[in-house]
């Protein structure tokens, strides 16, 4: 499973579990409904700024949206390495 799916499976649980539409979710990180949905189906990777303004409409800390990434998941991920 690669991050994006990773954080939209993330996303969703913790949508769901404040009983939360897509569209109520939206409007509070003013964003658009269509948009958490590609998140959600982790056809979209969020930016930082995204990530934020996710975890102040869920009322979270930012690294209860990140809790899927564990060291082990993490390690299965086929992301590309990038010299800087």
């Amino acid at each position: 499973m690669q991050e994006a799916q990773l954080f939209g499976r993330r996303l969703r649980e913790l949508r769901q579990s404040r009983d939360l539409t897509q569209e109520a979710l939206a409007e509070a990180a003013d964003l658009s409904g269509n948009y958490i949905s590609d998140l959600e189906l982790g056809l979209k990777i969020p930016s930082l700024t995204i990530i934020v303004r996710l975890s102040q409409a869920l009322d979270i800390a930012v690294s209860d949206l990140l809790t899927a990434f564990t060291r082990e998941a993490v390690k299965k991920m086929k992301v590309r390495n990038h010299r800087v």
